[in-house]
């Protein structure tokens, strides 16, 4: 038996009258009564006399009213907390963040703080080579991510960010300490590229297999996080491409960043499961391009 039509019948009981009944609960007159054919189908009796003047329940839609009510309210009123505690936005929000929490992901974080005291930000690093996992498996709530993504069952807010990239290769590299490169070039060294369960198109975001003119760009290897990557990239095993922010936060002595032209720009948003979208998550997502618009493109 279907909530809806439980509900239906003790409205129209109240009110005796199908206009009002449909106007109550945002449904038409036609709907009303389908709802309560169905629902005197499955009792097996009429639960209303219904004349063009008129509609009063019957003895037995009086009993059943009786029995209904206690149960009925007892039931509208766990859906109505529910609902309530479903657009509260407190508690842990778990946040995934790639290869290091760049000045987006910490903005964000403190905007939404601010905004929701009652809410507190979990930051966990995921795999460059599987960055949707641990949405799917429900262990994040949402996470930063490279867009676009075209995943069915994820969904996205807008983009936070536009960047360039920047090489990362050994300081004994030839191309070390150069102003930059065109992404042309990138055909002639070896990109260590990613392992794991990420989608196609994720893998060549990360490590394009051509260059923008069509120049096969050759693979060095593949590794799974981004500090895997840097170690490799200091063996002087090959070169990997971060975004400029990424690249920012990782200098070392022994890895000299290359700024990179002709690529698209790298664009961070957040991405979460449709189904488990939130209050929570859609606030968070309103904090982080709140914050973003504050903080301008970052377009570097």
């Amino acid at each position: 038996m279907e909530f809806k039509e439980l509900e239906c019948f003790v409205v129209l009981s109240e009110e005796l009258h199908f206009a009002r009944t449909a106007e109550r609960l945002y449904l038409s007159p036609g709907r009303v009564s389908q709802l309560m054919r169905s629902l005197e189908s499955r009792i097996g009796a009429r639960l209303f006399h219904r004349t063009s003047r008129r509609v009063r329940l019957t003895p037995l839609g009086e009993r059943f009213l009786s029995d209904l009510r206690p149960a009925y309210d007892g039931l509208a009123s766990a859906v109505g907390r529910a609902k309530a505690a479903a657009r509260e936005v407190t508690g842990v929000l778990r946040v995934g963040f790639l290869a290091s929490p760049t000045d987006v992901v910490t903005g964000s974080v403190r905007a939404f703080e601010s905004r929701h005291p009652g809410c507190e930000v979990e930051l966990v690093e995921i795999p460059l080579s599987d960055p949707f996992g641990r949405l799917r498996e429900g262990r994040i709530d949402l996470a930063f991510t490279l867009l676009p993504v075209d995943e069915p069952d994820l969904a996205t807010g807008e983009g936070l960010n536009r960047v360039s990239y920047e090489l990362g290769v050994s300081v004994r590299h030839p191309w070390a300490g150069r102003a930059g490169i065109d992404a042309e070039e990138l055909a002639g060294i070896r990109l260590i590229g990613l392992d794991g369960p990420a989608p196609r198109a994720w893998l060549e975001r990360i490590t394009p297999s051509l260059t923008p003119r069509g120049r096969v760009i050759p693979r060095a290897g593949t590794v799974s996080t981004g500090q895997e990557g840097l170690t490799q990239v200091a063996l002087g095993r090959g070169g990997m491409l971060f975004c400029a922010p990424t690249a920012a936060h990782h200098r070392r002595p022994d890895v000299s960043f290359v700024p990179v032209t002709g690529l698209p720009p790298s664009i961070l948003g957040l991405a979460w499961v449709k189904e488990a979208e939130t209050a929570v998550i859609r606030a968070f997502g309103a904090a982080a391009a709140g914050q973003a618009a504050v903080a301008g493109p970052m377009v570097a």
